[in-house]
Protein backbone atom coordinates (compact mmCIF):
# COMPACT_ATOMS: atom_id res chain seq x y z
CA UNK A 1 0.00 0.00 0.00
CA UNK A 2 1.40 3.46 -0.96
CA UNK A 3 1.39 6.60 1.67
CA UNK A 4 -0.34 9.04 0.72
CA UNK A 5 1.70 11.92 0.99
CA UNK A 6 -0.04 15.63 1.04
CA UNK A 7 2.09 18.37 -0.42
CA UNK A 8 1.57 21.71 0.67
CA UNK A 9 3.25 25.43 -0.33
CA UNK A 10 6.17 26.16 1.81
CA UNK A 11 5.25 29.03 4.04
CA UNK A 12 6.56 32.31 3.17
CA UNK A 13 9.32 33.98 5.25
CA UNK A 14 8.10 36.72 7.40
CA UNK A 15 8.93 39.85 5.55
CA UNK A 16 10.62 42.55 7.97
CA UNK A 17 8.35 45.02 8.17
CA UNK A 18 9.96 48.80 8.55
CA UNK A 19 8.97 51.03 11.41
CA UNK A 20 7.21 53.99 10.90
CA UNK A 21 9.48 57.14 10.46
CA UNK A 22 8.29 59.12 13.40
CA UNK A 23 8.32 62.67 13.71
CA UNK A 24 11.29 62.42 16.43
CA UNK A 25 13.02 60.68 13.96
CA UNK A 26 12.65 63.48 11.31
CA UNK A 27 13.53 66.09 14.05
CA UNK A 28 16.25 63.76 14.60
CA UNK A 29 17.63 64.01 11.05
CA UNK A 30 17.12 67.62 10.37
CA UNK A 31 18.94 68.41 13.99
CA UNK A 32 22.01 66.18 12.42
CA UNK A 33 22.04 68.19 9.15
CA UNK A 34 21.71 71.27 11.33
CA UNK A 35 24.58 70.72 13.12
CA UNK A 36 26.61 69.79 10.01
CA UNK A 37 25.90 73.61 8.79
CA UNK A 38 27.76 74.66 11.85
CA UNK A 39 31.32 73.52 10.67
CA UNK A 40 32.26 74.89 13.87
CA UNK A 41 30.74 72.33 15.93
CA UNK A 42 33.02 69.61 17.07
CA UNK A 43 31.62 66.13 17.57
CA UNK A 44 33.78 65.49 20.03
CA UNK A 45 32.70 68.08 22.27
CA UNK A 46 29.06 67.76 21.49
CA UNK A 47 27.30 64.81 23.07
CA UNK A 48 24.21 65.24 21.02
CA UNK A 49 26.40 65.24 17.62
CA UNK A 50 28.00 62.31 18.86
CA UNK A 51 25.37 60.37 19.19
CA UNK A 52 23.19 61.69 16.19
CA UNK A 53 26.34 60.52 14.18
CA UNK A 54 26.67 57.31 16.02
CA UNK A 55 23.00 56.57 14.97
CA UNK A 56 23.42 57.65 11.14
CA UNK A 57 26.39 55.04 10.89
CA UNK A 58 24.70 52.01 12.64
CA UNK A 59 21.04 52.98 11.56
CA UNK A 60 20.63 52.27 7.82
CA UNK A 61 16.64 54.07 7.88
CA UNK A 62 18.01 56.66 9.95
CA UNK A 63 20.55 57.82 7.54
CA UNK A 64 18.44 57.49 4.33
CA UNK A 65 15.95 60.28 6.07
CA UNK A 66 19.37 62.53 7.24
CA UNK A 67 20.21 62.44 3.51
CA UNK A 68 16.74 63.16 2.57
CA UNK A 69 16.42 66.26 4.63
CA UNK A 70 19.73 67.26 3.49
CA UNK A 71 18.64 66.62 -0.41
CA UNK A 72 15.60 68.59 -0.04
CA UNK A 73 17.87 71.36 1.59
CA UNK A 74 20.06 71.87 -1.49
CA UNK A 75 23.17 69.96 0.12
CA UNK A 76 25.20 67.54 -0.89
CA UNK A 77 26.43 64.82 1.83
CA UNK A 78 30.53 64.55 1.54
CA UNK A 79 31.08 62.68 4.60
CA UNK A 80 29.89 61.46 8.19
CA UNK A 81 32.31 60.97 10.51
CA UNK A 82 33.50 61.35 13.53
CA UNK A 83 36.23 63.57 12.35
CA UNK A 84 34.50 65.46 10.06
CA UNK A 85 30.93 65.19 11.36
CA UNK A 86 28.53 65.74 8.98
CA UNK A 87 30.32 67.61 6.34
CA UNK A 88 28.10 68.98 3.84
CA UNK A 89 28.34 70.96 0.55
CA UNK A 90 25.78 72.81 -1.12
CA UNK A 91 24.52 72.44 -4.47
CA UNK A 92 24.66 75.10 -7.04
CA UNK A 93 20.49 75.66 -6.56
CA UNK A 94 20.77 75.09 -2.81
CA UNK A 95 19.61 78.27 -0.70
CA UNK A 96 22.79 77.48 1.06
CA UNK A 97 24.77 78.36 -1.57
CA UNK A 98 27.20 80.74 -1.83
CA UNK A 99 27.87 83.15 -4.82
CA UNK A 100 31.82 84.02 -5.74
CA UNK A 101 29.58 87.45 -7.26
CA UNK A 102 28.07 87.94 -3.75
CA UNK A 103 31.52 87.06 -2.18
CA UNK A 104 33.27 89.82 -3.90
CA UNK A 105 31.13 92.48 -3.62
CA UNK A 106 31.04 91.94 -0.17
CA UNK A 107 34.54 92.14 0.53
CA UNK A 108 35.39 94.79 -2.41
CA UNK A 109 33.75 97.83 -3.75
CA UNK A 110 35.58 97.00 -7.38
CA UNK A 111 33.22 94.00 -8.76
CA UNK A 112 36.53 93.61 -11.36
CA UNK A 113 38.09 91.89 -8.01
CA UNK A 114 35.77 89.15 -8.40
CA UNK A 115 38.68 87.25 -10.15
CA UNK A 116 41.19 88.01 -7.53
CA UNK A 117 39.36 86.72 -4.87
CA UNK A 118 38.14 83.60 -6.57
CA UNK A 119 42.55 82.46 -7.84
CA UNK A 120 43.02 83.61 -3.87
CA UNK A 121 40.97 80.85 -2.78
CA UNK A 122 42.14 78.55 -5.29
CA UNK A 123 45.53 79.06 -4.08
CA UNK A 124 45.03 78.60 -0.61
CA UNK A 125 43.54 75.09 -1.60
CA UNK A 126 46.42 74.42 -4.13
CA UNK A 127 49.08 75.19 -1.54
CA UNK A 128 47.20 73.55 1.61
CA UNK A 129 46.81 69.97 -0.82
CA UNK A 130 49.74 70.05 -3.16
CA UNK A 131 49.89 66.53 -4.18
CA UNK A 132 47.01 64.25 -5.24
CA UNK A 133 48.13 61.63 -2.20
CA UNK A 134 47.96 64.82 0.15
CA UNK A 135 43.74 64.74 -0.43
CA UNK A 136 44.07 60.94 -0.43
CA UNK A 137 45.07 60.86 3.06
CA UNK A 138 42.95 61.18 5.70
CA UNK A 139 45.58 62.24 8.39
CA UNK A 140 46.99 65.02 5.91
CA UNK A 141 46.76 68.75 7.42
CA UNK A 142 47.92 71.11 5.24
CA UNK A 143 49.29 74.55 6.23
CA UNK A 144 48.97 78.15 4.55
CA UNK A 145 50.14 81.39 5.68
CA UNK A 146 48.89 84.92 3.83
CA UNK A 147 52.54 86.12 2.66
CA UNK A 148 52.93 82.47 1.66
CA UNK A 149 49.94 82.39 -0.61
CA UNK A 150 50.43 86.06 -2.20
CA UNK A 151 54.44 84.62 -2.81
CA UNK A 152 52.86 81.49 -4.51
CA UNK A 153 50.29 83.35 -6.66
CA UNK A 154 52.75 86.21 -7.60
CA UNK A 155 55.09 83.29 -8.55
CA UNK A 156 52.59 81.72 -10.60
CA UNK A 157 52.25 84.90 -12.35
CA UNK A 158 55.85 85.09 -13.63
CA UNK A 159 55.51 81.46 -14.84
CA UNK A 160 51.96 82.44 -16.72
CA UNK A 161 53.94 85.42 -17.93
CA UNK A 162 56.87 83.37 -19.61
CA UNK A 163 54.34 81.09 -21.05
CA UNK A 164 52.31 83.61 -22.47
CA UNK A 165 55.71 85.63 -23.82
CA UNK A 166 57.21 81.94 -25.20
CA UNK A 167 53.68 81.42 -27.35
CA UNK A 168 53.95 84.51 -28.65
CA UNK A 169 50.38 85.49 -27.15
CA UNK A 170 49.54 88.78 -26.13
CA UNK A 171 50.68 89.80 -22.60
CA UNK A 172 47.95 92.52 -22.30
CA UNK A 173 44.37 91.19 -23.27
CA UNK A 174 41.13 92.25 -22.45
CA UNK A 175 40.51 91.89 -19.29
CA UNK A 176 37.21 89.69 -19.01
CA UNK A 177 39.62 87.16 -20.89
CA UNK A 178 38.85 83.56 -19.33
CA UNK A 179 41.06 81.94 -16.94
CA UNK A 180 43.99 82.31 -15.02
CA UNK A 181 45.38 84.36 -17.90
CA UNK A 182 43.09 87.64 -17.01
CA UNK A 183 43.47 87.04 -13.20
CA UNK A 184 47.21 87.29 -13.13
CA UNK A 185 48.40 90.46 -14.86
CA UNK A 186 45.46 91.78 -12.70
CA UNK A 187 47.37 90.27 -9.28
CA UNK A 188 50.72 91.11 -10.50
CA UNK A 189 50.25 94.34 -10.80
CA UNK A 190 47.99 95.19 -7.69
CA UNK A 191 50.14 96.24 -4.47
CA UNK A 192 51.26 93.39 -2.10
CA UNK A 193 50.33 95.51 0.81
CA UNK A 194 49.52 98.83 -0.13
CA UNK A 195 50.53 102.23 0.36
CA UNK A 196 49.73 103.29 4.14
CA UNK A 197 52.18 105.26 6.43
CA UNK A 198 52.30 102.08 8.69
CA UNK A 199 52.36 99.31 5.75
CA UNK A 200 49.12 97.97 7.09
CA UNK A 201 47.70 95.87 4.41
CA UNK A 202 44.43 97.27 2.46
CA UNK A 203 41.44 95.29 1.62
CA UNK A 204 42.39 95.66 -2.25
CA UNK A 205 46.08 94.78 -2.02
CA UNK A 206 46.84 90.82 -2.52
CA UNK A 207 47.40 90.05 0.58
CA UNK A 208 44.00 91.59 1.70
CA UNK A 209 42.21 89.85 -1.09
CA UNK A 210 44.27 86.63 0.90
CA UNK A 211 43.59 87.73 4.51
CA UNK A 212 39.65 88.03 3.43
CA UNK A 213 39.87 84.42 1.43
CA UNK A 214 41.58 82.86 4.76
CA UNK A 215 38.97 84.57 7.41
CA UNK A 216 36.22 83.25 5.09
CA UNK A 217 37.65 79.77 5.46
CA UNK A 218 38.42 80.26 9.15
CA UNK A 219 34.49 81.41 9.87
CA UNK A 220 33.47 78.54 7.59
CA UNK A 221 35.27 76.07 9.60
CA UNK A 222 37.44 74.94 6.80
CA UNK A 223 40.84 76.49 8.13
CA UNK A 224 41.89 77.17 11.95
CA UNK A 225 44.22 79.80 12.71
CA UNK A 226 47.36 78.87 14.04
CA UNK A 227 49.65 82.55 14.52
CA UNK A 228 50.41 85.53 13.48
CA UNK A 229 53.36 84.60 11.36
CA UNK A 230 54.16 85.57 7.51
CA UNK A 231 50.73 87.68 7.46
CA UNK A 232 48.93 84.93 9.30
CA UNK A 233 49.04 80.77 9.75
CA UNK A 234 46.72 78.20 9.42
CA UNK A 235 46.11 74.75 9.24
CA UNK A 236 43.24 72.71 7.70
CA UNK A 237 40.75 70.76 8.99
CA UNK A 238 38.82 67.72 7.51
CA UNK A 239 35.68 69.88 5.91
CA UNK A 240 38.29 71.76 3.83
CA UNK A 241 40.10 68.82 2.26
CA UNK A 242 36.47 67.33 1.61
CA UNK A 243 35.72 70.22 0.04
CA UNK A 244 39.03 70.36 -1.77
CA UNK A 245 38.62 66.60 -3.18
CA UNK A 246 35.15 67.97 -4.49
CA UNK A 247 36.54 70.46 -6.69
CA UNK A 248 39.87 69.08 -7.48
CA UNK A 249 38.98 68.27 -10.82
CA UNK A 250 38.01 71.87 -11.73
CA UNK A 251 39.58 73.43 -14.87
CA UNK A 252 40.93 76.63 -13.07
CA UNK A 253 42.74 73.98 -10.55
CA UNK A 254 44.16 71.72 -13.16
CA UNK A 255 45.35 74.84 -15.06
CA UNK A 256 47.03 76.48 -11.72
CA UNK A 257 48.77 73.06 -11.10
CA UNK A 258 50.12 71.96 -14.48
CA UNK A 259 52.34 75.24 -13.91
CA UNK A 260 54.19 72.79 -11.94
CA UNK A 261 54.61 76.05 -8.83
CA UNK A 262 56.23 74.71 -6.18
CA UNK A 263 54.53 76.16 -2.53
CA UNK A 264 57.38 78.78 -1.26
CA UNK A 265 56.78 78.18 2.36
CA UNK A 266 57.53 74.38 1.82
CA UNK A 267 60.00 72.72 -0.32
CA UNK A 268 58.92 69.47 0.50
CA UNK A 269 55.40 69.12 -1.70
CA UNK A 270 55.36 69.46 -5.59
CA UNK A 271 52.30 70.65 -7.15
CA UNK A 272 51.29 68.16 -9.56
CA UNK A 273 48.33 67.50 -12.10
CA UNK A 274 45.40 65.12 -10.62
CA UNK A 275 46.64 61.05 -12.09
CA UNK A 276 43.79 60.27 -14.56
CA UNK A 277 42.67 57.31 -12.61
CA UNK A 278 42.12 59.62 -10.17
CA UNK A 279 37.88 60.21 -9.61
CA UNK A 280 37.15 63.99 -8.77
CA UNK A 281 34.12 65.50 -9.34
CA UNK A 282 34.72 67.97 -12.36
CA UNK A 283 33.04 71.45 -11.98
CA UNK A 284 32.90 71.62 -8.55
CA UNK A 285 33.50 74.84 -6.74
CA UNK A 286 34.97 75.94 -3.36
CA UNK A 287 33.14 77.20 -1.65
CA UNK A 288 31.62 78.97 -4.54
CA UNK A 289 29.18 78.67 -7.41
CA UNK A 290 29.75 81.15 -10.53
Amino acid sequence: MTEHVDWSEPEAAAVPVAAAVTPADAADAARLVAFGLQPKVQPARDQEYAELLRRYREDPAFARLADAVAAGLGLIVLEVSPRAGMAVTAAEDSVFAVRMGDYARRTSADSGDRFLHGLAHLAVAAMAFPRPEDLADDGYVGRVSVNGVDAFVRQACRRLEERAEEQGENTDPASDAPGLEAAWRIWARRSSTGATKDARRLAGSTTGIVGKAVAFLTDSGFLQRTGDDNGGTYRTTARYQLQVRDMAGSAAMAELLELGVVPVTDGTPTLLPADEADELVADAGLPFHS
